[in-house]
């Protein structure tokens, strides 16, 4: 460690991403969508005038904003964009739960929560999933501290998602402090908690382009919640970076949002080769947990996680390997196109003999 460093800095953790490799191979690590964004962005790329990078973006991000309110019904002012939600997600921190009190998430979430949670020197209250891998929402905002709900649903790495009834129920008793519902996986099966926003002034919501609109390399997020919340993501925004969206990103995004058609063939592709998938590795005796994300957690009871993982990479095949005690033995599988998953059940029932 450096003497440079502050002290903060040393305490870090960093969050760790999925293997980016440099070889050719089947990449089921990331949660990417395997199929290519709309037409209309390459359209949009192609007719791009580059003389506009000389000018900074427009900081409101006014255009995508209006369009991604009209495709989820509602106001603009309800609507917040980011270099993707991992920004979004560290906005939402700064602003709603840096006050003293402890924000609640489930034990086994999203992996870049207890980053946070260490940066912004915030107490994070983890609480265990149930017995059927789902995350308590009955244990979440219960304490009488003014603590914060934060949980991802559908929930990553395990796939199981809630019910509006069950967000709602939720909501009715956490009032008095933010409840955010990480929606990175919510088009391949989920429901939508952005229907609640009018209702539940303390509910924000946030999204991603990066899975069901296929744009991971272009780094698009964006939050829906009630103006005052959304005030807040832009009062720390605004402190911190004026111009987190340029303009070739708001372009490239409001391209993905208007082919609505294209949108629905490719999640719904991914849908049918989960539920395929599924399918055949339970055929292998695998257990897979039930998801409504692009991707399935599964293990197999006479074979190691760790040993599944280093036998699909020496056969070209990247999945996701967790080494902590409560994931060891399980792997997270990406949805791929149909000949990658072929690939995938092919290499396992060689390891698997």
């Amino acid at each position: 460690m450096s003497q440079y460093w502050s002290p903060a800095v040393k305490a870090l953790t960093p969050y760790i991403p999925g293997e980016q490799p440099r070889e050719r191979i089947i990449k089921l690590n990331t949660n990417e969508n395997p199929y290519p964004p709309a037409p209309g962005v390459g359209q949009a790329l192609r007719d791009y005038a580059t003389d506009h990078l000389r000018l900074y973006p427009d900081p409101t991000s006014a255009a995508l904003r209006s369009k991604l309110a009209e495709t989820y019904g509602v106001e603009s002012q309800q609507v917040f964009v980011g270099n993707g939600s991992d920004e979004v997600l560290a906005l939402a921190f700064q602003a709603f739960f840096c006050h003293g009190a402890p924000l609640d998430a489930p034990s086994i979430t999203y992996s870049f929560y207890p980053v946070y949670a260490n940066l912004y020197n915030v107490e994070l209250r983890t609480h265990p999933l149930n017995e059927q891998w789902e995350v308590d929402l009955e244990a979440l905002g219960t304490a009488s501290a003014r603590s914060g709900v934060i949980f991802a649903n559908p929930n990553a790495p395990t796939g199981h998602a809630h019910s509006l009834e069950d967000i709602e129920t939720l909501l009715k008793r956490v009032t008095d402090r933010v409840v955010l519902v990480d929606e990175a996986y919510v088009d391949f099966g989920a429901e939508s908690a952005i229907a609640l926003i009018d209702r539940y002034p303390n509910l924000l919501v946030t999204g991603t382009f990066s899975k069901s609109r296929s744009l991971a390399g272009l780094r698009l997020g964006y939050a829906i919640g009630s103006m005052e919340l959304i005030d807040g993501l832009h009062r720390v925004k605004d402190s911190f970076n004026s111009y987190p969206v340029d303009s070739l990103a708001s372009l490239v995004g409001i391209a993905a949002l208007d082919d609505k058609a294209h949108f629905d063939a490719s999640r719904e592709h991914v849908i049918t080769t989960r539920e395929r998938t599924r399918q055949r590795l339970e055929a292998l005796g695998f257990e897979v947990l039930p998801s409504k994300a692009n991707f399935v957690l599964a293990q197999h009871p006479e074979h190691a996680g760790a040993q599944l993982f280093a036998g699909l990479r020496e056969r070209g095949i990247l999945v996701r390997h967790f080494n902590t005690p409560e994931l060891n033995n399980f792997l997270r599988i990406t949805i791929g196109t149909d000949d990658e998953m072929n690939s995938l059940i092919e290499a396992l029932e060689a390891i698997c003999g």
